[in-house]
């Protein structure tokens, strides 16, 4: 189960995220956090919190820095664990990201 949590401070929107992103449900959840900030100018999505990601939740983050890009948007990843890191290295998704460790 996913549970997103959001705080805004003046442009800047961080998403902190808790929990795995493996099923479609909790893509969606986090497809709807970041939408609910298309106002921000940078998106900071904090995956401390999140021990896996799967095919969807990889597929959602890919969307999600596409849309964020044709808003002027900056999406970041801040702080993923070694296991997510690995998942969006195999994916060959890690090139397309902001991370910040």
């Amino acid at each position: 189960m996913l549970s997103v949590h959001i705080e805004n401070i003046g442009q800047m929107a961080i998403i902190r995220c808790e929990g795995r992103i493996v099923q479609s449900h909790a893509a969606f959840q986090l497809r709807e956090a970041v939408h609910s900030q298309s106002d921000a100018r940078l998106i900071v999505l904090d995956l401390s919190a999140v021990p896996a990601i799967q095919g969807g939740g990889l597929g959602m983050l890919v969307v999600l820095q596409q849309w964020a890009q044709h808003r002027d948007i900056r999406l970041k990843l801040f702080n993923p664990r070694q296991a997510v890191w690995d998942c969006l290295e195999h994916a060959s998704s890690i090139r397309e990201f902001d991370i910040a460790p």
